[in-house]
C-alpha cells in the first residue's frame, strides 16, 4: 500500500537525519531499533483490529497507536530541526549545533508523548461557555447544555473512561445533554458494554445525540438502535420542542455532513431539521457534528450550533491544518446571526495523545444578549 511505503520512508528519513548525530553507538542503535519497531507496529494497529480475539486486537491497537504518536512527534521535531539548522547556517558552527539538536529530538519526542498521554487519558475538564442569544426569554435565561463529543469509544477508550465522563456530566445538573457525534469507533457487537454507562446520563430534559462520520464507519443503524435502547434521543434531520417553564426551546439535530455518502436518505439537512418548529420558540439549537454545517444552519435560522469533529487539532501541529477543511477549529464563533461552538472533543482518536488541545466537557449557558 502507498501509505505504508510512505510511512516506512519517513521512518528511514528520521533515522538518517538523527541517529548518526547521537552520542555513542548505543544511542543511535536504540533510536534505529525504536524506528524499526514503530514502522512495524503502526500498520499492525490497523490490521490487528481484525483479530477475532478482542483483547488481542486491542493490545495491537494500543501498541500501534502509541507508536504512531511517537513517530508523529519525531517526524515533526526532525523537520523543525532542519529549519533550525538552515536558519543558523550563516551564524553558527553547524557540527556542534547538529549534535545538540539531534539529541533534543528524541528527548523532546518522548517527553511530548508522555505529557500527551496523560492529557489524553485524564477525564476531560469542564469548560464554561456563555452564549448571548438575542431576544432570549427570561424563562430560558441560564438554560444549560452539557456537550460531549468525539469520545471515540473503541480499542483504547473503554467502559471506565466512559463512566468517568458520565459521572462528571451528571454533576453539572444540566438542563440538557448533547452528544455531537463520533461517540464510537467500532462495531456494536464489540463495544456495546463499553457504551452502556451512557444510559446513566441525567439532565432535566434528557440526552440528545447526532451521528458523526465515525458512526457511519462503524455501522450507524446498529449504533442508533442501541443508543435509543440506552435512552438517548437520536435526532436525524429532525427536532424536538422542550418546554422550559413558560418558554420553548427547539433542540434539533442533523446527520453528519458526510452522511449522504453512506445513507442518501440521511443527507444532512438543517432546513428539514427545523421544519415545523414553533416560530415563537425562545431559542433554536442545532446539533451538527462538523462545523462546516454552519452556513446551512445560519440560513435555516438557528441561534446556536454545537459541533465537534476537529478535536481542536488534538496535538500540534495538526491543528494548523484543520482550517483547510473546517471554518472553525475550536471555541465560540459568530457566523451572521448564528453562534457556533466547536468543542475540542471529550476523548481522542488514534494516538492516545493530546498536546495544546485539551479535551473538554462543555457547559454552555444561554444568556440574553445585551
Amino acid at each position: 500500500m502507498p501509505i505504508l511505503l510512505l510511512t516506512a520512508l519517513l521512518h528511514l528519513y528520521i533515522g538518517w537525519r538523527i541517529a548518526p548525530q547521537l552520542p555513542g553507538p548505543w544511542a543511535g542503535g536504540l533510536l534505529v531499533a525504536v524506528l524499526v519497531a514503530s514502522a512495524l507496529l503502526i500498520p499492525a494497529a490497523f490490521f490487528g483490529r481484525k483479530a477475532r480475539e478482542r483483547s488481542s486486537a486491542d493490545r495491537w491497537t494500543w501498541a500501534g497507536m502509541t507508536a504512531l504518536g511517537l513517530f508523529s512527534m519525531l517526524f515533526v521535531l526532525t523537520l523543525l530541526r532542519e529549519f533550525v539548522l538552515l536558519a543558523a547556517m550563516p551564524f553558527a558552527s553547524l557540527p556542534p549545533l547538529a549534535a545538540v539538536t539531534a539529541e533534543a529530538v528524541p528527548l523532546l519526542a518522548v517527553l511530548g508523548v508522555l505529557l500527551g498521554f496523560l492529557n489524553a487519558r485524564r477525564t476531560a475538564q469542564v469548560r464554561e461557555v456563555k452564549v448571548p442569544v438575542a431576544g432570549l426569554p427570561a424563562a430560558l435565561e441560564g438554560f444549560t447544555i452539557a456537550q460531549i463529543t468525539d469520545v471515540h469509544i473503541g480499542p483504547t477508550v473503554k467502559k471506565p473512561y466512559v463512566q468517568a465522563i458520565v459521572d462528571r456530566v451528571n454533576k453539572l445538573q444540566a438542563d440538557a445533554v448533547a452528544i455531537t457525534g463520533d461517540l464510537v469507533d467500532g462495531r456494536v457487537q464489540d463495544l456495546h458494554e463499553d457504551a452502556a454507562p451512557l444510559a446513566g446520563l441525567r439532565s432535566r430534559h434528557g440526552t440528545f445525540f447526532v451521528t458523526g462520520n465515525h458512526e457511519y464507519y462503524s455501522g450507524a443503524p446498529e449504533w442508533v438502535a442501541l443508543l435509543r435502547k440506552l435512552g438517548l434521543r437520536v435526532l436525524t434531520n429532525e427536532h424536538v420542542v422542550l418546554q422550559h417553564g413558560t418558554a420553548q426551546l427547539v433542540m434539533a439535530g442533523v446527520a453528519d455532513y458526510s452522511a449522504g455518502h453512506f445513507e442518501p436518505e440521511n443527507r444532512s439537512d438543517p432546513q428539514r431539521a427545523i421544519a415545523g418548529a414553533p416560530a415563537g420558540a425562545g431559542a433554536k439549537v442545532l446539533l451538527a457534528h462538523q462545523p462546516r454545517s454552519a452556513p446551512a444552519a445560519a440560513d435555516a435560522g438557528f441561534d446556536l450550533q454545537l459541533s465537534g469533529h476537529t478535536h481542536g487539532g488534538q496535538f500540534w501541529p495538526w491543528n494548523l491544518f484543520v482550517p483547510l477543511q473546517q471554518p472553525f477549529t475550536a471555541g465560540l464563533h459568530k457566523l451572521r446571526n448564528l453562534w457556533v461552538y466547536t468543542s475540542r472533543g471529550t476523548g481522542y482518536w488514534g494516538p492516545p495523545l493530546r498536546l495544546g488541545a485539551p479535551s473538554e466537557i462543555t457547559r454552555l449557558r444561554l444568556v440574553a444578549a445585551s
